[in-house]
């Protein structure tokens, strides 16, 4: 079976499953941050808005702009009511349209690992943020069991799959994000860890979500029956509904803040 890569071009799928994530960290994550009301925000990789429409509901930014290589993650991302503030534009995180000094804030929102150079990454974000101003980021902890479907993942592997990961997996260590952060000259570094969690209605829901409407998808269309089969076995075995059916997941996200000199 040829080797998939992590991606997300439907934004509907994505909001069924990450979006839904995206927000239930990003609380966490931007009470972390307690940025000043009033400030301009770029949200690199910003998908199909979901992050930039937690900024404009929590932060009261006095412009955002977003910016994605998928033009279908956007058409839906204009949709949102964020649509009718923010901008959306398509564009590469390594090489942003962005004149120096340009925001307050720029921030990643689970991007960093799928930056074919997280390096050049975190240096664009620094030059199109102005002197003082806050540059940011989270991610899953992928090396550390984090995914919010490392259930599927893990039962993947034991039937001998490779399941789709990130390019730049390594990227989302938080050891790795301080060294990107400090490398990049950025000051008053500070790293933590967010644990997230979320209810499904019964393993079907949980199925739909984190096998349906994600990468993992194309993999699992690939299967004979009777591996699929096995698949739902073993993903079954390793959660644990409750009385009424409902499952109870958890996910941990790796963070970084630091500020422009």
């Amino acid at each position: 079976m040829p080797e998939l890569q992590m991606r997300f071009d439907d934004g509907a799928a994505y909001e069924r499953m990450m979006g839904v994530w995206t927000q239930i960290a990003g609380r966490t994550f931007l009470d972390w941050l307690a940025p000043a009301a009033g400030q301009r925000w770029l949200d690199v990789g910003c998908g199909n808005g979901a992050f930039t429409e937690l900024l404009l509901a929590r932060c009261a930014p006095s412009a955002v702009e977003g910016i994605d290589p998928s033009e279908a993650q956007l058409a839906f991302a204009r949709t949102r009511p964020a649509g009718k503030v923010a901008r959306f534009n398509r564009g590469d995180a390594m090489a942003l349209p962005y004149e120096a000094d340009s925001f307050d804030a720029s921030v990643m929102a689970l991007v960093i690992f799928f930056v074919p150079e997280p390096a050049r990454g975190v240096a664009e974000m620094v030059r199109v943020t102005r002197a003082g101003g806050s540059v940011s980021a989270y991610a899953w902890d992928v090396e550390g069991g984090g995914l919010p479907f490392a259930p599927v993942h893990n039962a993947l592997r034991k039937m001998g799959f490779k399941p789709p990961l990130p390019p730049s997996l390594e990227a989302s260590r938080l050891e790795s994000l301080r060294s990107l952060w400090a490398d990049a000259g950025l000051v008053d570094i500070e790293t933590r860890e967010i644990v997230a969690s979320r209810t499904y209605v019964d393993f079907e829901d949980f199925w739909a979500i984190n096998v349906l409407s994600t990468s993992i998808r194309p993999m699992v269309a690939s299967m004979s029956s009777e591996e699929v089969n096995r698949l739902r076995t073993e993903v079954r075995a390793s959660v644990s509904p409750d009385a009424s059916g409902r499952i109870d997941c958890s996910a941990r996200a790796n963070a970084v803040k630091g500020r422009v000199s």
